[in-house]
């Protein structure tokens, strides 16, 4: 039973960070619009976050932890959600979800 409440708290904890990750790209990737007169749009869902802005587009896959990505440019990649609320690359290095959501916004929005 220990384990099932465990893993409950866990499945939740990767729910709020997604939804915390959908949030972070909209703050910012409507402060990179302001100067271009650009918005883009997010779409959240349970288990994807699709980002548009023009042309260009990120769509980002959750199951539990891993969440898989991809672009208009068919750039595609993996990256896993950790329990301190960052994203691990898929060579191992760790980012702020913050700091990676920007570097996404900025992207998109250039």
């Amino acid at each position: 039973m220990a384990t099932a409440l465990i893993a409950d708290g866990t499945s939740q904890l990767w729910r709020e960070f997604w939804v915390s990750l959908a949030s972070l790209l909209r703050s910012y990737t409507a402060v990179h619009g302001l100067n271009r007169k650009q918005q883009a749009t997010v779409e959240l869902g349970e288990d994807h976050i699709i980002v548009r802005a023009g042309e260009r587009w990120l769509r980002l896959d959750r199951t539990e932890a891993n969440v898989a990505w991809a672009r208009e440019d068919a750039s595609e990649g993996w990256m896993q959600l950790t329990v301190d609320g960052r994203l691990k690359s898929e060579a191992g290095a760790e980012e702020e979800m913050d700091m990676q959501a920007e570097a996404w916004a900025r992207e998109l929005m250039r």
